[in-house]
């Protein structure tokens, strides 16, 4: 128990602290997984300044060359807004370039610089030294039936 500040009374310090109902919600168990997965993700692409969100936006437009923003926007449910400063960030580090549409003057295709199909090559391989984590924490099974969960919300 820790003292509270002022007027000295006890509460629970950390995994003291009662959870109540959240331990039945799965909506909680799977923030806290995310969570944990971001932050592995984070720690284990550090090297390389590669976030979850860039690295899925970097991922799509390496496979499939050309999209749009709406469509990169739609396929991983991002704010639009958000998307355009994702890739405003990307196009500063050289890793993704817009191309104008000639059928659409309002909207580009999206690509990968050689930097960022060279770059692209490395971060796969971060993540799957990630993914080995997250096996390494849940067991091979429990990940397989954990991604044939998840499988219909992707």
């Amino acid at each position: 128990m820790r003292k509270r500040p002022g007027n000295g009374a006890a509460r629970p310090a950390g995994d003291e602290i009662g959870l109540d109902a959240l331990i039945g919600h799965a909506g909680y168990a799977v923030r806290r997984f995310q969570i944990w997965i971001f932050q592995d993700f984070i720690r284990t692409l550090a090297a390389v300044d590669i976030r979850p969100t860039q690295y899925s936006v970097m991922t799509v437009i390496g496979a499939n060359p050309g999209l749009t923003q709406m469509a990169v926007a739609k396929r991983l449910g991002i704010e639009r807004a958000r998307l355009v400063h994702l890739l405003n960030s990307l196009e500063r580090r050289k890793l993704v370039k817009r191309i104008k549409s000639k059928s659409d003057r309002r909207s580009h295709a999206l690509h990968l610089t050689a930097q960022g199909e060279a770059s692209l090559d490395q971060f796969k391989r971060l993540a799957a030294e990630h993914e080995r984590h997250v096996e390494e924490k849940l067991g091979k099974q429990n990940r397989a039936r954990l991604l044939q969960i998840l499988a219909d919300f992707t």
